[in-house]
């Protein structure tokens, strides 16, 4: 897809290339406090070489359109779990997930854990200058062990039914399985004491019926998974040494923006000479 920039009132811009807000530039070995986000730390597993280019570097990757479905079925069922957040009674699917002793989390900072774009969960890496950051679906409570249970909300439109075994074991779900790790792992940064258990709840479009006829139905279903800690320290504090590096990291051999822009640099040269 060929992105073109625009400003504020949708008018088209000149496109820089580079990001042009110096705090959104990490500089090597600096003393400043630096933001990371948990998507950025996905990008950073992803593709090394990108992430440096992005964050340390400054290139400005081309801009995407957001995910405008996806994020009205997030927030139709942010209404429905606030709703029962303010009365504290259990969801309506929890009876059928053995879940009916857990209540949405009442707490004053719900909604600024919730705002990815200002603010979302946040701690500092150990004593580093790196602040982690993500902002969360949802918290539940189990209100017989008082731990708290991290619910992400996924939409999707498939064929297949929604099972454990054949969602987490898809390739392209990987990254929701670090997402969840990292909400956790903030969590527990802390101070807050995390259920061993989290959840998706994952709302499917069923493609198979008669027709739209002005609507969509889709499936409900809340899948528990165990996440896992145990590696993220180690590959945030080689995200951090790799950040401090004056050397620009290996790429992905499968990344698509790597070997487009290896090629197109190719095809430049020969358009010099």
């Amino acid at each position: 897809m060929i992105s073109l920039k625009r400003n504020s009132k949708l008018e088209l811009i000149k496109a820089p290339g580079r990001r042009t807000k110096d705090k959104s530039i990490y500089k090597p070995h600096q003393k400043e406090d630096f933001k990371i986000s948990r998507g950025k730390f996905d990008a950073f597993l992803t593709c090394p070489k990108c992430f440096y280019m992005d964050r340390v570097v400054g290139l400005a990757e081309p801009s995407t359109p957001g995910w405008t479905l996806n994020s009205a079925t997030d927030e139709l069922l942010k209404k429905e779990f606030d709703e029962c957040r303010r009365k504290q009674i259990p969801h309506r699917l929890f009876n059928a997930y053995g879940l009916d002793h857990c209540v949405p989390l009442q707490h004053e900072q719900m909604d600024n854990w919730r705002d990815s774009l200002h603010h979302g969960l946040m701690h500092r890496f150990k004593d580093t200058n790196i602040i982690l950051s993500g902002g969360v679906d949802d918290i539940w409570l189990d209100t017989k062990t008082n731990e708290w249970i991290v619910v992400d909300y996924k939409s999707q439109a498939s064929n297949e039914t929604v099972e454990a075994t054949t969602y987490f074991n898809n390739p392209y779900h990987d990254g929701y399985k670090t997402q969840m790790n990292f909400y956790n792992y903030l969590l527990t940064l802390m101070g807050h004491k995390v259920s061993p258990i989290s959840y998706f709840l994952v709302v499917n479009a069923d493609r198979n019926v008669d027709g739209f006829f002005g609507g969509m139905k889709f499936s409900e279903t809340i899948l528990p998974y165990k996440h896992d800690m145990s590696e993220l320290p180690n590959k945030i504090q080689s995200m951090i040494d790799t950040m401090n590096s004056d050397v620009i990291p290996e790429s992905n051999e499968s990344c698509e923006n790597c070997a487009y822009a290896r090629e197109r640099a190719l095809h430049d040269k020969k358009e010099e000479k």
